[in-house]
């Protein structure tokens, strides 16, 4: 998809539809570019939105519609339920706005094709994240790959560990059916990183998933393997049961590069009463939302991660850390390094400012994302069926 460039204002004049955790994470980010300004918000909840006008100024919406009406936004972020992302990315492109959707773009492929076309027809630029293909040593993983200083990309490990499934919830995270569970909300991280770094084009996939708590009814961890056409390979596992921390591996740094504490093991487990209802765990979750609870200003000690990735090149393994990249060639290992972030998640503002000014597809565009749902939704089937998977839909990244 390719947008109509535009000269954005300055700055950006950026509505947000979900002020929940996902908010949250990229709050910071928002806060510290100053190629963006916060303007309107629609939520369901009141207290969200009168702490959204008192903190930002910013005006309040009852529907996501009325925000997207508003001729004082230039781009909209989407960051409700996985389940309305389609409908709210078409109310957006219909009123001309530039759009940034959270992962996974959606919940089935036909609800991609009806945002892509909304995008295209519109002539806005679509965006999908944050995910974790947007982190700056991925980034750098994928130019010494695409350098070709070690030869092919052969073989792709990525491994993380998790408390996902523990953390408090609403009933539709964990309703596959709704987009619930790690597949979607997890494994649109990991298939980006590994479709980045193989090339994008997976030509099959088989996986097994695992529901091992009847109280937490969707899949909570998910073995895949998976080819690309060019013949490299990809095994990716997930956990999000809260027992072994993936953190551990990356030198007890968290996902969002903030130094870990490893004598907390099993807080979030603990932290979870047992037996609450619906409502009571989503009032729970709803305590660590915007309006609630502040946003965490710190500065994170690396950049974000997803666990432990392992690139084989033909000539040399490639580990992505949380600050730089760890090179093995035939003679030494060595780091590469990456200085900390200032501003965390910038790449998301990078992407979104460069589409508007240029009219160009991003990395992340709706075709991509399409493809990374593609594979989740592989991963569930393959898990169902038994049998291995054929893919029709993937693309290679756009090479900037």
């Amino acid at each position: 998809m390719t947008a109509s460039p535009t000269q954005p204002h300055s700055p950006i004049r950026l509505g947000v539809v979900g002020l929940g955790r996902a908010f949250m994470i990229m709050l910071p980010t928002f806060l510290a570019d100053p190629r963006i300004r916060l303007v309107a918000a629609s939520d369901p909840r009141e207290e969200a939105l009168r702490q959204f006008a008192i903190d930002l100024g910013g005006r309040v919406y009852s529907s996501v519609e009325a925000l997207c009406d508003d001729a004082e936004v230039d781009a909209v972020y989407i960051a409700s339920p996985h389940e309305f992302h389609a409908a709210n990315v078409r109310a957006a492109a219909s009123c001309g706005k530039h759009v940034v959707v959270e992962k996974p773009m959606a919940i089935t492929l036909r609800e991609c094709e009806t945002m892509i076309e909304a995008a295209a027809q519109a002539k806005v630029a679509l965006l999908v994240g944050h995910s974790h293909g947007y982190d700056a040593p991925i980034a750098r993983t994928r130019d010494l790959i695409a350098s070709q200083r070690y030869g092919d990309v052969r073989m792709i490990h990525a491994l993380y560990y998790t408390d996902f499934m523990y953390r408090p919830r609403r009933p539709e995270e964990l309703d596959t059916a709704r987009g619930g569970g790690v597949v979607f909300s997890q494994g649109a991280h990991q298939i980006d990183i590994v479709r980045l770094l193989g090339g994008g084009r997976v030509r099959s996939v088989r996986a097994q998933t695992g529901r091992w708590d009847p109280a937490r009814p969707s899949e909570g961890a998910y073995s895949a393997l998976l080819v690309f056409d060019d013949g490299a390979f990809a095994s990716m596992t997930y956990s999000g049961y809260a027992h072994f921390d993936g953190d551990e591996l990356v030198g007890w740094v968290g996902e969002l590069g903030f130094a870990k504490d490893p004598t907390q093991y099993g807080r979030t487990r603990a932290a979870l009463p047992a037996r609450l209802s619906p409502d009571e765990e989503t009032a729970l979750k709803n305590q660590r939302t915007y309006g609630n609870t502040a946003a965490r200003g710190s500065i994170p000690v690396g950049h974000n991660h997803f666990g432990m990735v392992l690139a084989s090149c033909e000539r040399a393994d490639l580990r992505p850390m949380t600050h730089g990249v760890m090179i093995y060639d035939d003679e030494r290992a060595w780091l590469d390094p990456i200085a900390a972030p200032t501003v965390p998640r910038v790449e998301v503002i990078d992407e979104l400012a460069d589409a508007m000014s240029s009219g160009k597809p991003p990395l992340h565009s709706g075709e991509w994302a399409m493809a990374t749902l593609e594979v989740c939704l592989a991963i569930l089937e393959s898990a169902r069926s038994g049998a291995e998977v054929r893919l029709a839909h993937q693309c290679a990244p756009v090479l900037r």
